[in-house]
């Protein structure tokens, strides 16, 4: 049992699988990275709450799973249906007019070649002549029937009710008992959802990105002046797409090819580590350096051998191949206090707080103001 991705995307057959190659053209780029940052402010409020409620909800429908919040789900709903916008969301969690894919009767049609014979008798898709996923998280009949949940107390579980849809989607995700948290089994748990290696790096983006926007900030109660105004600049970027070569004394910009990896960010609007240090430093006047190994002379330096401990907010974090030899240093974050910093970590990710030991490397910092 599957679930298709085949609102917005194209299907083709792999052994007794569903493949998608997500074709999201006004949303998605190179290499399914997200042109602009997701915040919980693009999903309807009952949407959101539906999300949040089956998170609350999962334990009593499928008690060895761990991990699951309400992003994963966002994400989902986000690349599979654009969290139902543009459709009326009831109190009860009906959504209206409901949402249909394309019949996947081999036509061509969305792009799907192989023909999936009825389930339902058109019960959940409208249709007794083939099948179509359903509802904003996009579920095949013959899939929603044994992952489909009631979440609202009516004793039907709906795959067009947000509530149930939610639900479904958790216990679907969660597998056999699943750790979410885990990045490897969430990766597994999204490839089961859509067997596309280019779907799990969109919707892993997007998870990302409402991560960040839905994380608390650091405490700045103790910060202040120009420290604060590099700070709060830096943060407000949070839940922005990595770009290699992105970002300069204006803000986030469209970067260049190649990373280390192979990764190009030539159509993506966002920032590497140094862009973001170069961007947020500008709004006090200073104009820094592009690269993190010549940002490292700026300031007063701090040793590696003196430990995160030395460090104060505002300070730059710098991480090297060779701690100790400035030339290898290949990373930089800034330093936000209790021990974390603001972070562009790398390709197919976002800009976002993470702790400083979270990098191998570390090189110490620089002290600017």
């Amino acid at each position: 049992m599957l679930i298709l991705f085949a609102a917005v995307c194209c299907t083709a057959p792999v052994t007794h699988a569903i493949s998608a190659a997500v074709a999201l053209k006004t949303r998605a780029q190179d290499e399914g990275q997200i042109t602009g940052g997701g915040t919980a402010a693009d999903i309807p409020p009952r949407m959101l709450s539906a999300y949040k409620r089956a998170v609350q909800q999962i334990a009593k429908h499928a008690s060895r799973c761990r991990g699951t919040r309400w992003p994963v789900l966002a994400a989902i709903a986000k690349v599979e249906s654009n969290h139902a916008v543009g459709r009326s969301i009831s109190e009860t969690g009906v959504i209206r007019p409901k949402i249909y894919g394309v019949l996947l009767n081999g036509s061509g049609a969305g792009g799907n070649t192989t023909v999936f014979p009825d389930t339902d008798g058109g019960r959940w898709d409208g249709t007794a002549s083939g099948e179509r996923a359903v509802g904003p998280f996009q579920f095949l009949p013959s899939t929603w029937e044994g992952s489909g949940r009631d979440a609202g107390g009516d004793n039907v579980a709906d795959p067009h009710n947000a509530d149930d849809a939610a639900l479904g989607a958790a216990v679907y995700l969660c597998g056999n008992g699943r750790d979410l948290a885990k990045r490897s089994q969430l990766k597994a748990a999204i490839f089961q959802y859509n067997r596309s290696h280019e779907y799990v790096a969109n919707v892993l983006n997007w998870i990302d990105q409402y991560t960040a926007a839905a994380s608390q900030g650091p405490d700045m109660t103790n910060v202040s002046g120009k420290v604060r105004i590099v700070l709060e600049a830096a943060l407000a970027q949070r839940g922005v797409p990595y770009s290699w070569g992105g970002g300069n004394a204006r803000g986030a910009s469209t970067g260049g090819c190649c990373s280390p990896s192979g990764k190009s960010g030539a159509h993506i609007k966002g920032f590497d580590c140094s862009g973001l240090v170069v961007y947020a430093y500008a709004k006090v006047g200073i104009l820094l350096p592009r690269t993190a190994a010549a940002q490292a002379g700026a300031g007063r330096r701090i040793p590696a051998g003196a430990g995160p401990g030395a460090l104060k907010p505002g300070d730059l974090v710098f991480y090297a191949d060779a701690p100790g030899r400035d030339a290898t240093i290949h990373h930089v974050g800034i330093f936000v206090g209790n021990g974390q910093m603001v972070n562009a970590p790398r390709p197919d990710a976002v800009v976002r707080l993470d702790a400083v030991n979270a990098m191998p490397g570390y090189a110490g910092g620089a002290r600017l103001l």
